[in-house]
């Protein structure tokens, strides 16, 4: 009995002294080198990329079927992306690469700026668009931290000749065909998604009762823009001013609807039949488009033609230093995963038999099949 007693304490003595240092798994996915990405984090990364409802007007449920191909492929996809984002934050830490709070309110006046609007006008466009201004300022400093890591690993530099070769050996690439320039106040009216949303709220009703609430609501958005434009028939000058206050277009509102120059082939054809055939600084009558009714000024006509390059000189030193970029960050991703220590303590998650059960899904799919394959030796590029 006393060496009964013995061995149990001692095992409670060792449970007790190292218990703060026994590890549970059940929320962890994956380890990679000295970070842990949690069931948690997949989840969260999972949600944000599927909450999108391509995949339900397909009549595809990736929660219901999580060994769906197409689940199958996401989830493929999230896991290299979380592992690439511990990989890179690791590094970043490494050498000490962080976001001043000076930096990220500077780079955040620049996009507001260059948005055209007040800070309080972009804040509507981002809830609008159901982005927090919390997660803006995440991906804000995440998107420096990656610029600043990158040029800690080789600065990138274009010269005026190397932009001015790549000008001549894609002039097509510069041509544009007759545009015109054009500002619109936006009254939203879409019968279809008016619909969705009655039956949302009311099971019970029926399809002549929709169609009457429909009518309803169509006649009466149709209104406002009326009244709309006829007072702005009586002062154009102040289409801006107006557009600012009443568009439903939140994007083009805070530029008083202005949406720069653009192509017939652009614009949905009411609309940009319209616009074409407006004289400059002069009133639409009210337009109806899918989104709903419109009223349009054209400011500014320009004929087909082609860009020069001090025109376009800037646009592809950026675009081209942005190539060399991608190309340094890929070739930097690609030896810290060839020297990472990567353990799966959940093997549904290992990208190899993620990609073995892709492969068996699709089989009897010769469409998903080649799309996957394609998808392969894009990685392997």
């Amino acid at each position: 009995m006393n060496k009964l007693k013995a061995v149990m304490f001692a095992l409670m003595a060792m449970f007790v002294l190292t218990g703060c240092s026994i590890k549970n798994h059940d929320n962890d996915l994956i380890k990679v080198n000295d970070t842990v990405i949690t069931k948690s984090e997949y989840d969260n990364a999972y949600e944000s990329v599927t909450s999108n409802n391509m995949f339900a007007q397909m009549g595809i449920d990736l929660k219901k079927d999580p060994d769906n191909v197409f689940a199958l492929m996401m989830r493929d996809k999230v896991v290299s992306e979380l592992i690439v984002k511990a990989l890179l934050n690791e590094e970043m830490t490494k050498n000490k690469i962080s976001v001043s709070k000076e930096e990220l309110v500077n780079t955040e006046k620049e996009i507001i700026s260059r948005y055209g609007g007040t800070k309080e006008q972009f804040l509507q466009v981002l809830k609008q668009n159901g982005i927090t201004y919390e997660k803006f300022k995440q991906d804000l400093e995440e998107e420096i931290k990656m610029k600043k890591f990158v040029d800690s690993i080789a600065m990138v530099s274009v010269g005026e000749i190397e932009a001015k070769k790549y000008y001549n050996e894609n002039q097509d690439k510069f041509k544009y065909p007759k545009r015109v320039r054009a500002s619109h106040i936006l009254i939203s009216a879409n019968p279809e998604q008016y619909k969705i949303k009655l039956k949302n709220e009311n099971k019970n009703i029926s399809d002549s009762e929709i169609a009457e609430k429909v009518n309803e609501y169509m006649q009466a958005q149709l209104k406002v823009a009326k009244e709309i434009q006829a007072k702005l028939k009586k002062s154009p000058s102040s289409f801006a001013a107006v557009a600012k206050e009443k568009s439903q277009d939140s994007a083009s509102a805070v530029r008083g609807g202005d949406l720069g120059f653009f192509a017939k082939e652009e614009m949905v054809e009411a609309f940009a039949d319209k616009a074409f055939s407006l004289t400059p600084n002069t009133i639409s009558e009210v337009v109806q488009t899918p989104y709903g009714y419109h009223i349009i000024m054209v400011t500014d006509r320009q004929e087909a033609g082609t860009y020069s390059f001090e025109q376009t000189k800037k646009d592809i030193i950026n675009y081209l230093e942005s190539l060399d970029k991608v190309d340094i960050l890929k070739n930097k991703i690609e030896a810290l995963r060839k020297d990472a220590k990567i353990e799966y303590y959940d093997e549904n998650y290992n990208p190899e038999n993620i990609q073995k059960k892709i492969k068996e899904s699709a089989k009897n799919n010769p469409e998903i099949n080649n799309s996957f394959e394609n998808q392969n030796q894009q990685k392997k590029k």
